[in-house]
């Protein structure tokens, strides 16, 4: 559709215009043509360094872990069939975070830089998994959210525990500071470790669309048009395991992008879930570079976290959600 084309161009110029300004801004202005340049014929100039050693990993970084957040939010929503479905309130996020804070504890990412984003794509599968047995198949939003705080209070509890046993204050601040959501500091060989399960991840998520418009007739319509709806939701939670897994693994956690990006676009594809999945990964590519960008330009004395910058963008709008769901059942 040729409505759907524009959206898809609007979104697309959005991401590029915010990933440049991801690599030009910052505390101090960077003359990027010049950074570019230098960079391009090998010079170890200040303004090269800082272009490809902080800025370029750390928009990249932002890019790929936004989308994985905006297109699993997304799927989330359409296979549950419920607005307030996101990888942070059924539990993916925090049991992502609790496995990767359980391996940095223990000291093992130092010597296996692999394990910790394994350990929290499987936490985030199994918490994940929990809910939607707690839940049940057709889970109401109520029980939904109550079966998602449950899990993420464990995982909290989890954590917390974790934190009062780390043996030094220097242990407990690296570890909070993680749990908060940040994206300073990282590499591109952050990037190269993220990307082969988020990948992995993407590509179980391409050919799902199509399943998921047909859901939303009922499960019991789309299996007689050959749909089979429990692989498609084992396929889904594994997806989202590996993407959100890599992304909180790198970054920390970062809430409410799954929720907030996907409601704000769905209006635009026809409410259809398969179309909505490009357009949330595009959403929140942008949304979480804009994020960055906000953390770096707002004065702070203290550098303020990105995740803390989108949790008080999202949890005001989450509280409107629960609103405007209450007004329609009553």
């Amino acid at each position: 559709m040729a409505s759907d084309r524009y959206m898809y161009y609007w979104l697309t110029t959005v991401v590029l215009v915010l990933f440049v300004a991801s690599l030009a801004i910052g505390r101090e202005p960077l003359p990027l043509l010049a950074a570019t340049v230098a960079w391009w014929q090998g010079s170890d100039s200040v303004h090269a360094i800082i272009l490809s050693q902080i800025r370029l990993p750390r928009a990249l970084i932002a890019l790929v872990a936004g989308a994985s957040l905006g297109l699993c939010g997304a799927a989330m929503q359409g296979l549950l069939r419920n607005p307030l479905a996101s990888p942070g309130l059924v539990g993916s996020a925090s049991g992502a975070a609790f496995f990767a804070v359980f391996v940095l504890y223990f000291g093992v990412s130092a010597t296996l830089p692999w394990i910790l984003p394994v350990a929290a794509m499987c936490g985030a599968l199994l918490a994940t998994v929990v809910v939607y047995l707690m839940a049940g198949r057709n889970a109401s939003i109520t029980t939904l959210i109550l079966a998602g705080v449950a899990v993420n209070a464990l995982a909290t509890a989890g954590m917390s525990l974790l934190l009062n046993l780390a043996p030094s204050p220097f242990a407990v601040r690296e570890l909070v500071l993680w749990t908060l959501g940040d994206i300073t500091d990282r590499s591109l060989g952050d990037l190269w470790l993220m990307l082969p399960t988020t990948v992995l991840g993407w590509l179980m998520l391409a050919g799902v669309g199509g399943q998921l418009d047909t859901l939303t007739l009922g499960e019991r319509t789309a299996q007689s048009m050959g749909i089979r709806p429990q692989w498609l939701r084992w396929r889904v939670f594994i997806a989202v395991s590996f993407a959100v897994g890599a992304a909180v693994a790198t970054v920390g956690m970062i809430g409410f992008i799954g929720l907030v990006v996907p409601h704000l676009l769905r209006p635009y594809v026809g409410f259809q879930p398969g179309r909505l999945l490009p357009a949330s990964a595009l959403g929140g590519a942008a949304m979480l570079l804009a994020a960055d960008i906000g953390v770096r330009i707002i004065p702070t004395d203290t550098p303020l976290k990105v995740g803390v910058l989108t949790a008080l963008v999202g949890a005001p709008f989450f509280l409107r959600l629960i609103v405007q769901s209450r007004r329609e059942y009553m």
